[in-house]
C-alpha cells in the first residue's frame, strides 16, 4: 500500500531481501525508496513484518523504542495519511512520523509446514508399495 499521496510518483511493490530508506518525497509526504531509485516510492503490503535500523534517539526515547526495532506496516483509522507501523510496545506511528533516513527491511516469512504433508507423502508411499 502506498498512500495516496504517493500517486503522483513511479512506485512499485517492496521484495522480500531489499532494504529501503525512509525518504521525503518533493511533495512532502514521508515514504519508503530503494537505494538508486530515490523517485520511486515503495509500497508495501498491509500486515508486512518490518525490521527498522536508525531510528534517532530522540523519537525512539518519546515512544520507548530501540535504535533497532520491529513494526508492522499498518493502515491506519484516522488522519490524513494512512500508511503507518505498529511497534511491539503497542505504539502506532504514522509514516508521515519516523524521520528520512530510517532503515526498512522485510522480516523474511518463514514458510509453515503442514503436519498433513507429512502423511500425504506417507500414504503415497504405502500406496506405491501396494501396487
Amino acid at each position: 500500500m502506498c498512500d495516496y499521496s504517493l500517486e503522483m510518483y513511479l512506485s512499485r511493490p517492496a521484495h522480500e531481501g531489499e532494504r529501503y530508506v525512509t525518504t521525503r518525497f518533493p511533495s512532502g509526504s514521508m515514504g519508503l525508496t530503494a537505494p538508486g531509485q530515490p523517485g520511486t516510492a515503495v509500497c508495501m503490503a498491509c500486515d508486512t513484518e518490518l525490521a527498522l535500523a536508525d531510528i534517532p534517539a530522540d523519537l525512539a526515547a518519546r515512544h520507548g523504542f530501540a535504535a533497532r526495532e520491529r513494526a508492522t506496516f499498518v493502515r491506519l483509522d484516522s488522519g490524513v495519511y494512512r500508511d503507518g507501523l505498529r511497534f511491539a510496545n503497542g505504539v502506532e506511528l504514522s509514516l508521515q512520523q519516523i524521520p528520512a533516513g530510517v532503515s526498512v527491511e522485510l522480516v523474511p516469512v518463514e514458510p509453515v509446514k503442514l503436519p498433513f504433508a507429512e502423511v500425504a507423502e506417507e500414504t503415497k508411499t504405502r500406496v506405491h508399495e501396494l501396487v
